[in-house]
């Protein structure tokens, strides 16, 4: 059976009564997880939604999540995930682009932006949910869909123009699961598995919720990030797996500062989303003695692509290498392969590779050239085979005709025992081009001066690279998995020099 949600069916018959769920006091089993999949299929067939209609579901990490993304792919329909905290201008851009056939939206806030949906629009309160999917016979089946029909759109962060959305098979999901599963997160039926990722992101709904379901472990959910009550959670559930983003082991860090959590049950560590500095991956694993795995990955490539894998020399600083089944290189600007050692864009094939751009056919050919995907985004290889990214292509700063990588600059400055966080950018500059500027947010209870704090970076890079500016800020702002964007920092434009 191609369709994904399969796995979930499988899942339940192997172990009906096994926690699949949990959120605080609130525990679902695999059996009520599959009925209620079941039933919200019953629901959407009831309303018309037929094998291939689009549905969205804009939900934050609570088990209703799992029953609509189930239930919507169980019914043959395609999953449109949404973050419940956008806007209704930002709501009907993504229905009216997708051509939603229906919508199951979060009770939180106003809600009358759903009524955008071209069909079904239910708000999503938990008990109310619960009765209104009891009211409908359950679809036990699973609607036979093909291995390249589309499973799910995720719409990309839209950094250059309006969101696009990429188009992920079933195939692409479940061999993106199957492969992160056995060989990278090694999870089975006893695993707990740390949902704090959002799950309408790429990132954890792959490695967080569908491994999980894919292995019969238990998902624990925590419906926004607190590094103090994830660190509570992972005490109490004995999870097993945390997935994360840099800034939540910045935070976790944080959170703990001198005490000692209990986290002796953690077996595995994994991030992805942006670069982890080589400084914050060393003071976490020194603090919890849990090694982390640093992997990289798009929401167009399903969304891993390369892992430090666990039967491997862990490199810190890279991305490891391609996982079973997908291909990386780096390519020169004119299309050739880069030598080793040398910077160039990053590009991947394999069975991660989206469909395309839903209804965007020239963004597509644009992105997938002879089926090799163009990440964007800028890294090398190295004599053993293993990937390091340098930035992206957009975030290169080019100071006076010299490239600047960010990355770099910001590798120096969490070595700085001040930094918690820290964004390098660029800024016009009248002659120069561009002028390199950091942004940085500093540890609880330290200190640190602009000027200090750029010295630090003077003495170790050329002289090109250091930022010329320095300002501190109380925190950077972050996307919904935590990532930092850059592209939400304004700062002055550096003075002619």
């Amino acid at each position: 059976m191609s369709n994904l949600a399969s796995m979930l069916v499988a899942a339940a018959a192997r172990a009906p009564e096994r926690p699949a769920l949990r959120l605080g006091g609130r525990v679902v089993s695999y059996a009520e997880l599959d009925d209620a999949s079941a039933r919200c299929a019953g629901y959407l067939r009831a309303h018309g939604v037929r094998p291939g209609d689009r549905v969205a579901l804009m939900l934050p990490n609570v088990p209703e999540f799992a029953i609509g993304y189930y239930g919507i792919l169980r019914a043959g329909g395609v999953v449109v995930p949404m973050n419940p905290l956008l806007k209704p201008r930002e709501v009907g851009y993504h229905l009216d682009d997708s051509g939603a056939k229906g919508i199951l939206a979060w009770h939180a806030g106003e809600r009358a932006d759903i009524d955008r949906a071209d069909g079904v629009s239910l708000v999503v309160e938990p008990g109310r949910f619960a009765e209104t999917l009891a009211a409908y016979e359950p679809v036990t089946e699973v609607a036979e869909r093909d291995a390249l029909d589309t499973a799910v759109i995720l719409y990309t962060s839209g950094t250059t123009g309006q969101p696009k959305g990429a188009e992920l098979t079933h195939d692409n999901l479940r061999r993106n699961v199957e492969v992160s599963r056995t060989t990278l997160l090694r999870l089975g039926p006893d695993d707990v598995v740390f949902g704090a990722l959002p799950l309408f992101h790429s990132f954890g709904q792959t490695i967080a919720l569908n491994c999980a379901v894919a292995a019969g472990a238990c998902l624990t959910l925590l419906p926004r990030f607190d590094a103090a009550e994830a660190l509570a959670i992972l005490v109490r559930d004995r999870a097993t797996m945390f997935a994360g983003v840099p800034t939540m082991y910045a935070a976790l860090l944080q959170a703990a500062g001198s005490g000692e959590p209990d986290l002796s049950a953690l077996r595995t560590c994994v991030s992805g989303g942006a670069a982890l500095p080589v400084e914050l991956l060393r003071r976490f694993e020194e603090k919890f003695g849990c090694v982390i795995l640093e992997g990289y990955g798009l929401s167009e490539t399903s969304p891993v692509a390369s892992f430090n894998h666990p039967d491997r020399p862990r490199k810190p600083g890279t991305i490891g290498t391609p996982i079973e089944g997908v291909e990386m290189d780096v390519r020169t600007a004119d299309g050739a392969a880069a030598p080793i050692g040398e910077v160039g864009e990053i590009v991947i094939r394999g069975h991660n590779v989206m469909k395309g751009y839903w209804r965007r056919p020239e963004a597509t050919a644009e992105a997938i050239v002879d089926g090799w995907f163009r990440t964007g985004d800028l890294g090398a290889r190295d004599e053993d085979g293993y990937y390091r990214i340098v930035d992206r292509t957009k975030d290169l700063v080019i100071r006076g005709g010299f490239n600047v990588y960010p990355r770099e600059v910001e590798e120096v400055l969490y070595e700085h025992p001040a930094v918690a966080e820290a964004a390098v950018l660029g800024t016009p500059h009248p002659t120069l081009g561009e002028e390199v500027v950091a942004v940085v947010a500093l540890r609880p209870g330290a200190s640190a001066t602009p000027e200090e704090l750029r010295d630090h970076v003077k003495a170790q890079l050329a002289a090109y690279k250091y930022p010329r500016q320095v300002w501190i800020v109380p925190a950077l702002p972050k996307g919904p998995t935590g990532k930092i964007l850059k592209r939400s920092i304004t700062v002055p434009p550096p003075a002619s020099t």
